[in-house]
């Protein structure tokens, strides 16, 4: 019985790409994307299993979703001949409702139920202009590492020096002051408003007094005039009344 058509998408789908110089560990990835409505294992294999070092090399792709696979070629005297020499393999499976082993159900699967698809390496050397380049790019790269780290000691050791306890007062005391400083505020506005309406009722009094003065003036100005008129008015019947007597 054939096999069935393998679900995963890969990309790439049929080779990998190493670029070198291949004196340090050189990484390519590999996406294995899932479409299907079912969770789906996988393997990675490889034709020279101490060349390559692969992360996951194995797992359960989850319905619909995808995965990075990282392939690490390892480093190596490079020859052309063996620029078609190293293969790959991508093994897959439908997983089971329930599934407890991977390792057991890998044992158990029929062969019909397995699906594979296979990708051939090729490795690659930069031209001399992309040797300077990348000797100048990594070099870049170096320097704004070696900036970002000595950032970090220095935030490290900034941080160090205070710990979880003394940033967290550190961080009530300012949340104390701005509590304090709004508190000031508001007394502030308080008392202007107060002010404010103090020499209100005192302007409102004063001119209050003001009348009353004057009223009082006018009232005592009256009786003056009325006691003269009166004593006047006495004077003038105590003469008439004399005149009559005599």
């Amino acid at each position: 019985m054939a096999r069935q058509e393998q679900v995963l998408l890969l990309e790439p789908q049929h080779e990998l790409k190493f670029r070198g110089p291949f004196s340090d560990v050189v990484t390519t990835t590999l996406k294995l994307s899932n479409p299907t409505d079912r969770n789906v294992c996988f393997k990675v294999k490889t034709t020279a299993p101490r060349r390559y070092c692969v992360r996951p090399n194995s797992g359960v792709i989850d319905a619909g979703t995808s995965i990075n696979v990282s392939v690490m070629l390892q480093p190596f005297d490079y020859d052309p001949n063996e620029k078609s020499k190293h293969k790959f393999m991508v093994q897959s499976m439908l997983a089971p409702p329930e599934m407890t082993d991977m390792e057991g159900v890998w044992k158990e699967a029929k062969p019909e139920e397995l699906m594979d698809s296979k990708l051939r390496c090729n490795f690659e050397l930069p031209a001399e202009n992309d040797k300077t380049h990348d000797m100048d790019s990594s070099k870049m790269m170096s320097s704004s590492l070696l900036k970002s780290e000595s950032s970090t000691l220095s935030m490290k050791s900034m941080g160090s020096t205070l710990d979880d306890g003394e940033v967290r007062k550190i961080m009530e005391e300012c949340k104390r002051l701005q509590m304090e400083a709004q508190r000031l505020r508001e007394e502030n506005k308080q008392i202007r408003e107060d002010d404010g309406l103090r020499m209100r009722k005192s302007n409102v009094m004063s001119s209050q007094h003001s009348a009353s003065s004057s009223v009082g003036m006018v009232k005592e100005e009256g009786l003056s005039a009325r006691t003269v008129a009166l004593i006047v008015l006495f004077f003038v019947v105590g003469v008439v009344v004399g005149k009559l007597v005599l």
